[in-house]
Formats: structure tokens, sequence, C-alpha cells
């Protein structure tokens, strides 16, 4: 349930529900509008907790939250997020540019796309350094070494970066060399893993799963900001569908049903949901036309040679047209490119 207090209510009035709500056995968790604060109460709710909170001084009333996804939803936040990486802005009102190989190779490699996509006017690096294969011959990344690369390209080029977290025993490690977490499509349900990024206070981006319902996806957001974690990007990368002329199917629809129910801001990952280099500019401006509030792009200078989904990854030069588009289509749309 959320508690919402009166206009101009103080300090003390959230101190005083924030000690009720504690008394009751729930989770206080704190959300700051433009006009008037939100306490969410999340827990077992039980019938007298409603009047129980009511009657604090400063309360204007008490409401339950209907969905399963208490803290993702817009009713505990009405307003939609938006919040700092580093020097980007993510969320309503921007349209923020991901872009990078899809695995970390080589310094040399890793230099030479960031410095390309940066120059197009991406601004947030990313690489993989864990690779989560269908085949265990395929190549598995570089582990700490390619953290240890993207770490040194992103700081040299003053680039926030992202990259993949796959086992909870590697969230302190991958902290230590990333802004932001990726949470893969096969992990999205892995509940262990997003509690543990849910821990840190490191924005996480998360994939849907393959087959994954939006519910389960938006309670897959929920089990990381139960964990305090405020900063979660939700990510529609394609699901399995009857069809095979794409890798997966792009499920526009996702964008504005996400954003309608929920205040985290939704990207889209068109490489992966294509699986073909050719699909990947128009899918990227329709997610932005949809409303998406960011793309995640691979990019890879020689793809032909790519050890990871060469395929689907655009070349510089295509990069950086889709970029031009991307920006006069957000100017249309009165968002900035971030």
């Amino acid at each position: 349930m959320i508690v919402i207090l009166k206009s101009g209510a103080d300090d003390n009035v959230v101190e005083a529900v924030v000690a009720r709500i504690t008394e009751l056995g729930l989770a206080p968790h704190i959300s700051r509008g433009r006009f008037r604060t939100i306490i969410g109460a999340i827990g077992e709710e039980h019938p007298e907790s409603i009047q129980l909170l009511e009657e604090i001084t400063g309360v204007e009333r008490v409401v339950p939250i209907m969905k399963p996804y208490k803290l993702a939803s817009r009713e505990f936040h009405p307003d939609s997020s938006v919040f700092k990486i580093g020097n980007v802005t993510v969320g309503e009102g921007f349209v923020t540019v991901i872009a990078g190989p899809c695995a970390i190779e080589s310094e040399e490699l890793m230099s030479e796309v960031a410095v390309s996509v940066k120059a197009a006017g991406a601004s947030i690096l990313r690489g993989g350094a864990y690779k989560p294969r269908t085949s265990p011959y395929a190549f598995q990344g570089l582990g700490e070494e390619g953290l240890k690369i993207l770490r040194t390209v992103s700081d040299r080029l003053g680039m926030p970066a992202i990259t993949e977290v796959m086992d909870p025993r590697d969230v302190d490690l991958v902290e230590r060399y990333t802004d932001i977490f990726q949470i893969g499509a096969r992990n999205m349900q892995n509940y262990n893993l997003l509690m543990e990024v849910g821990k840190t206070r490191k924005p996480v981006f998360l994939k849907r799963g393959l087959s994954a319902p939006i519910k389960e996806w938006l309670m897959s957001a929920e089990y990381i900001l139960s964990q305090g974690n405020q900063q979660v990007i939700m990510c529609e990368r394609g699901i399995r569908t009857f069809s095979d002329e794409t890798r997966f199917t792009l499920d526009i629809s996702a964008i504005p049903v996400v954003k309608e129910v929920s205040h985290l801001p939704v990207f889209v990952d068109p490489s992966h949901a294509s699986g073909r280099r050719a699909l990947v500019a128009p899918l990227a401006l329709a997610a932005v036309a949809a409303g998406g509030d960011g793309l995640m792009i691979e990019v890879h200078s020689c793809p032909d040679k790519a050890k990871c989904d060469g395929p689907q990854a655009l070349l510089p030069e295509s990069f950086l047209e889709l970029m031009t588009s991307i920006g006069k289509l957000a100017r249309l749309l009165n968002k900035q490119v971030s």
C-alpha cells in the first residue's frame, strides 16, 4: 500500500509514518514527488494497517496497491523516473544511446569502436566481459581482463560503462569496473542475482526474458527495487514467437505498456531483437517513435571477424547515420539526445 501525505507535510510527519510502517512489520520506501511525498509500505498487509496509518496527523489517505509489483508501479511513483549516470541523464524527455561491441575482444578494438561511437553521439559505452552463449564451446568473454579494458577505455573517453553480470558471486568484481550492471535476458529471473545487484547503488539495466510476460519482467525489477536500488532501466530486446524471419520478435508495444503502468525508463535493444544489421536502424527509430527512453546498439569496426554477434553489429559509419536520424526524430518529439 502507499501512504499519501498532505501537501506541505514536513519531515516529522515522514518520520512518524516510517516508524509506524516499521512497527507493522512492513518495509518503508519514500518517494518525493513534485507536489507531495508518498511512502510505500511493502510486505504482508493486515486489515488494521490502513486505519493505523490514516490516524497519523499529516496523512491524507492510504491506498492499497493492487498490482503485484509495488515499487515499480506508477501508483507508488507517479512521476517518471529520471536519474543521472555520471554526466548522462536517463529517463523521460531524453533519448540515451548505449553503443559498443557485443564482446570485449582487445583494448585496441574496444578503443577504436569507443572513439567512433562517442564521436557519433553515443553517451554510454557497452562491452561484454562475460558472454552467456548457447554453446559451451563458443567465446565466453575475457572475464576480468575484459573488465579492465572496458574501464580503461571508458575512463579515457569520459563515458559511463555498462557490462553484463551473470553470477551473484561476480557482483563485487564487476561493480569495481562498471557504472551500470546489465542483467541479460537469460538471467531476468535469476532472483539471487537480482537481489545482489539491488543491494548495490549502481544502476541496473534489466533485459526482458526470452518468453517473459511484461508482468514477470516488472516483478523482476521489483526484486531489485525491494533491496533499495531505485535506478532500474527496463530493456525490451525481443521475445520468442512463431516467426523466424528475425532472431527474435521486437515487441514495440511493450514500450507504451510498461510506461503506462511503471515509472521506470524503457530502452530497446534492436540489435539482439533483429539479429540482422539491415533491420537495426528501422527498429531503433520505431522504438524512439513509440516513446522509448533509449537504445542499446552493437557496433563493430570489422563485424565479419567479430567473436560474437557480428551479423547484427553496425559499422561505425552506419551508426553515425543512425545517430543523425535519431537526433532529428528526438527533436520532433521534444526530446534531447543525452
